[in-house]
């Protein structure tokens, strides 16, 4: 039985898919799991709930931690550690495997120009500092013997069926509605996107290699070092309009805050915009022989999903 814990959400369904190739036996637990293969077992459970994390895991040999919580810091900082210990918990005590399905808030603002699974972690956010936290939970069980598990750590997503996301919200959508894509800060610096498709193949992989647990690491993502405005012009081929682009600089962040919370949240994580974010996947590359999917052929079949 291998167990994802947030099944609903962005990795979780593409996940359920990818585990077929390991396992006929895959477990579904969030609020309300929905079947994705003949054979899924269902499990409609409130995870912070007590002794609910445990009845998930009970059974399991792999767990897969992917939950998404709510874009606030109050939610993170209240929810994250709790889960996480109850995860650690119960994968101890029924000697079950934990990948736990990380982001890069954790590295330090001179880092994200260059990201590998050795970059300093020094977080610049209250977010950051959450992740930061409940990974040093993880490492240090799994450093101790508790547990086996490892961390798959993901850039910013991009991916079909998955529409919570900055490319979908910020580009897609506003091209959909006949407005202009928006971009934070400068459309001209380099960003990484990782494919969803991609992070959830690669994560299943992981879950099932013996000699990766007790390490990081980082999952696919194109080498190819784009800017905002090349992803936008990609979009707005694949879309049929013209690559217009608003800008969003930083100050209109506070007053926006007050009409779009997400705004508000966003703040902190502004840093991300203003210089080039770098994501380097190369470790996972030189192990498994696998390649991220092009940007081309990834935004070409986000586009035909989102249009669908």
């Amino acid at each position: 039985m291998q167990t994802i814990l947030g099944a609903n959400g962005t990795i979780g369904k593409p996940l359920a898919k990818e585990l077929m190739a390991f396992t006929d036996r895959v477990r579904l637990v969030s609020r309300n799991p929905i079947r994705i293969n003949e054979t899924d077992e269902l499990l409609p459970t409130d995870l912070s709930q007590p002794g609910a994390v445990d009845k998930a895991v009970r059974g399991s040999e792999v767990v897969y931690l992917v939950v998404g919580f709510e874009y606030k810091l109050q939610v993170w900082e209240e929810k994250w550690p709790a889960l996480m210990r109850d995860t650690i918990d119960a994968c101890a005590k029924h000697g079950a495997k934990l990948v736990f399905f990380d982001n890069v808030y954790l590295y330090g603002k001179n880092n994200i120009s260059h990201m590998t699974e050795d970059s300093a972690i020094d977080p610049p956010s209250r977010k950051g500092a959450v992740r930061k936290r409940i990974a040093e939970m993880l490492l240090d069980a799994s450093g101790e013997g508790w547990i086996k598990a490892l961390i798959a750590r993901s850039a910013d997503f991009y991916g079909p069926d998955n529409e919570n996301n900055f490319i979908t919200q910020m580009v897609m959508k506003n091209f959909k509605e006949g407005k202009k894509a928006m971009w934070f800060v400068s459309s001209d610096i380099k960003h990484s996107f990782t494919y969803t498709p991609d992070a959830a193949k690669a994560t299943a992989l992981l879950g099932n290699t013996p000699d990766a647990y007790g390490q990081v690491w980082h999952l696919p993502t194109e080498r190819r070092n784009i800017t905002g405005r090349e992803m936008i012009t990609m979009i707005a081929s694949e879309m049929g309009t013209e690559p217009k682009i608003s800008l969003l600089p930083k100050f209109m962040l506070l007053p926006l805050g007050l009409f779009i919370p997400v705004m508000k949240e966003m703040r902190e994580m502004i840093y991300q915009y203003d210089r080039d974010y770098l994501f380097d996947s190369s470790k996972f590359t030189r192990r498994f022989g696998v390649s991220a999917t092009p940007y081309e052929e990834g935004i070409k079949a986000t586009c035909k999903a989102y249009k669908a």
